[in-house]
């Protein structure tokens, strides 16, 4: 969310009613919301309330996925899969800033979205199939979830790092968490590093996403914007899964 500091609790020294500010709170489909202070940050200049409420969630999960759990070096082979959602939008932009070479796996549609947003080749997975060929990746963020660990393996350098976030598409029993329970054993018997990681919020890297975002590297990108009377339609249309991006709720 996003929005301006109304009051403080008593305890408060980072922020004073009136500042602009972005991050996560509670129950943020609302005119107010409760928010800790180490979970928000100053909002980016360059962004209206709207963008900057897209950012938080998103962008910590693609931040941290390819700087904290790939490890992405300047020069790598990245493959984003599922590039064209609210993750993945951010994931193609903040890999490119880490100066990897990106290709970015999405549907016909929205081919042209992630390209405009950096992406260094873009694979329709509707005409081709990323593992077909010999291209092979340093590292790999899963975001689509329905791909099997041996497919993603063959597609990796024999060191590579597959990530996957999320639980898309997933067991019967675990609910959604099955290949990524068995990427992470598969892992310490193989040179690849296979796994998966949980995203933290803070605040430190919320000022990360907005100095990227400030530079010029990273911009948030929103498909529709409801106002707040409309959040079941907003719901109802991500969950039909056609969404470029993120989708904003304003107030």
């Amino acid at each position: 969310m996003a929005g301006v500091v109304e009051a403080l609790g008593k305890d408060v020294t980072r922020f004073q009613p009136g500042d602009e500010v972005f991050g996560i709170g509670k129950g943020s489909f609302a005119e107010y919301v409760c928010a800790l202070e180490d979970k928000l940050a100053p909002r980016p200049a360059n962004l209206t309330f709207e963008q900057a409420a897209v950012v938080a969630i998103s962008g910590l999960t693609a931040l941290q996925g390819l700087r904290d759990r790939g490890r992405v070096e300047p020069g790598q082979e990245v493959l984003v899969i599922g590039a064209s959602g609210g993750v993945g939008t951010y994931a193609v932009q903040i890999a490119k800033a880490f100066g990897a070479h990106v290709t970015s796996v999405c549907s016909t549609t929205k081919v042209n979205m992630v390209r405009s947003i950096g992406a260094d080749h873009v694979i329709d997975y509707t005409r081709e199939d990323f593992a077909e060929g010999d291209q092979r990746y340093d590292l790999i963020l899963d975001i689509g979830g329905n791909s099997s660990l041996s497919r993603l393996r063959l597609t990796l350098t024999h060191e590579g790092t597959l990530v996957i976030v999320g639980g898309e598409g997933g067991g019967r029993w675990l609910g959604g968490i099955d290949r990524q329970l068995r990427a992470m054993m598969l892992s310490l018997f193989v040179g690849q590093k296979l796994g998966t990681f949980v995203s933290t919020q803070n605040q430190e890297d919320l000022i990360a996403l907005k100095e990227l975002i400030e530079s010029g590297k990273v911009t948030p990108v929103i498909d529709r914007t409801y106002p707040l009377a409309e959040v079941p339609e907003a719901i109802r249309y991500l969950q039909e899964g056609h969404a470029r991006g993120k989708v904003a709720i304003t107030v």
